[in-house]
This record gives structure tokens, sequence and C-alpha cells, in this order.
């Protein structure tokens, strides 16, 4: 994965964010300055890939579902130092996420898989995998205001919308000595998941911006 691609990202997200909507960027001193990092943030709007890569004081290579990376698109989020990701399963994005993680480079993730309600209320486990078998810490990101009650996981936010993007403390797990493979996966993906989902609920009603209340997954 090319970090010179993942530094270019940062850029354009920066533009995005504070170009063209109106981002405001809470607890980036959470995020360690160096080494290993992973990123575990809600997933509501089709533009939170981008405000995380604008937001993080680091470039970030983010796991990005399979089927954008076609044609230009396609090239485009490679050149960017993307990871294509195939939700149905398969390892692939997992080792290459692992190869950034060891070479001591930042993954952003979206632990819920599709763009929804953003709340956290469910979590798949690669990004706890990733947090055991990379020696990462895991820092929680709330990301709010791209998608409202409404608005379809397509929709492109207003030019100068107020969008929120609030870090969290970074959550460091490890495998107990003792404790099964299953079970240490298990115990990382559940208090990943926690504090993701208390970082969000507290960020939304801190930034008086509530989460969209559909689930635009249903109607698909």
């Amino acid at each position: 994965m090319s970090e010179r691609g993942a530094r270019w990202g940062r850029r354009i997200g920066r533009f995005l964010a504070f170009g063209v909507w109106h981002a405001r960027v809470i607890g980036a001193d959470h995020v360690p300055t160096s080494g290993p990092v992973l990123f575990a943030a809600n997933h509501t709007g089709v533009v939170d890939g981008p405000m995380l890569a604008g937001a993080t004081p680091r470039p970030v290579h983010v796991l990005v579902k399979q089927e954008a990376f076609v044609g230009v698109a396609g090239w485009f989020l490679t050149s960017l130092g993307q990871i294509p990701v195939d939700r149905e399963g398969g390892r692939t994005a997992l080792t290459a996420a692992l190869g950034v993680l060891r070479r001591g480079g930042v993954v952003g993730i979206f632990p819920e898989g599709n763009r929804g309600r953003g709340d956290a209320s469910s979590a798949q486990a690669g990004i706890a995998w990733l947090a055991l078998n990379g020696g990462a810490p895991v820092v929680p990101v709330a990301v709010l205001g791209t998608r409202r009650t409404g608005e379809s996981v397509g929709h492109v936010p207003g030019f100068r919308r107020r969008l929120v993007i609030e870090f969290g403390e970074p959550l460091t797990l490890v495998r107990a000595p003792g404790t099964s493979g299953r079970v240490a996966l298990s115990e990382a993906n559940e208090a990943i998941r926690v504090a993701l989902s208390g970082l969000v609920s507290g960020a939304a009603a801190r930034a008086g911006l509530p989460l969209p209340t559909d689930d635009p997954n249903a109607a698909e």
C-alpha cells in the first residue's frame, strides 16, 4: 500500500472536510504520533471515508468495499493507498492491512460493515483480529452529520454542511494468557464495539448532531 498515496488521500480529505464542508475535528491528540494505529469508525454515509482521511493527523489506509474498485474510481482509490475488502469474507484485505500495521502505518475500518444508522450496535471481527495480530492500539472515531434521516446511503452532503469527527481514547487489546484465540477475538471485538458505541452516542449529544434513525439497508 502506497504511503505517498495515503498522504495525497489525506490532502484531498482535508480539502473536502474544510473547503467543501464545514468539519470540526475533536480529540485528534488521542491519535498516537508514531507506530501502528487502527481507527474504528462508525458508518452512516458515503463520505465517511474521505472525512476520516481528512481529519486524522496521520495518513490512513481505509478499507473500502471491493465493489468500488472499478474503472476510474478503482484506479483512484488504489492510487490513494486504499484497501479493497470483500464483505462476504476472504483474508486478502486483512493481510494487506496487517502489512500496513507492521510497517508502523495507520489503517481505518468501519466495523459495522455497511452504511446505516452508525450507532455501532454490531461489529465485524476483522478489526479485533488486526488489533491482536498487528499490535496496534484501536482509536474509536465518531463521524457525524454525513447522512441525515431520510437521506440515502449514497447521499453527498450539501456545500458547507456541518460535520463533526471526534477521536476517542485509544484501546490496547492483548490476548490474556490461557485464553483461546476464539475467546480473545470475541472479547476484543466487543470491547471495540462498546468503546465506539459509547463515543458515538456521547459525541452526537455533545455536537447536537443526532444519528439517522432509519435503516436504509432495509429498503435495498
